[in-house]
């Protein structure tokens, strides 16, 4: 899907001083920087970009190339707040996986961790899709518990990444409502 195809019936309201874009290949340093700023902050948590998340170096291309969208939050020009889809990997015709969701410490308990879910949610909706999917790694409880409150179920599925930070993610799935 190229960039502008998908319309958003309506943009998530976002807290003042913030702005919402699509995201461009040129936005590799500042999500590098935000997320490697959220990893920092669990023990064990290390972002290895070239040997594990290459596409954060050119993550529109790659968003699209996977048949997605990435969506960046700037304040004052510098990335706050991140979120994506991509097709379901089990059912690409029913539903999206919501992918790279994360926020500056700086920017928590604002609002807008919702406001990207409500972004992506949308997003299925407008593609009549019949769920949202995600995976979590089960150190990101703050995570956890918002989409806990947004009405995600965790289900009983974990995943092992075999990463360099050892890590394990949750599954999460909201269904939608037609």
């Amino acid at each position: 899907m190229a960039t502008g195809e998908l319309r958003i019936p309506h943009k998530p309201r976002l807290p003042d001083g913030l702005t919402l874009r699509d995201a461009r290949d040129d936005d590799a340093e500042g999500l590098i920087d935000l997320i490697g700023g959220v990893f920092a902050e669990y023990p064990g948590c290390i972002l290895d970009v070239d040997g594990e998340l290459p596409e954060l170096r050119c993550i529109a291309t790659s968003f699209q190339r996977w048949g997605g969208r990435f969506w960046v939050v700037l304040r004052e020009g510098r990335v706050i707040g991140c979120v994506g889809f991509t097709p379901s990997a089990a059912s690409p015709g029913e539903g999206i996986e919501l992918r790279k969701l994360y926020v500056d410490k700086t920017a928590r308990k604002m609002g807008l961790g919702s406001a990207l879910c409500d972004l992506v949610e949308g997003a299925a909706r407008s593609l009549d899709k019949k769920f949202v999917e995600l995976w979590s790694d089960t150190r990101f409880e703050n995570a956890h518990a918002l989409y806990a409150r947004r009405g995600y179920t965790k289900g009983p599925e974990t995943r092992d990444l075999h990463d360099k930070s050892a890590s394990v993610e949750y599954y999460f799935r909201l269904d939608l409502r037609p």
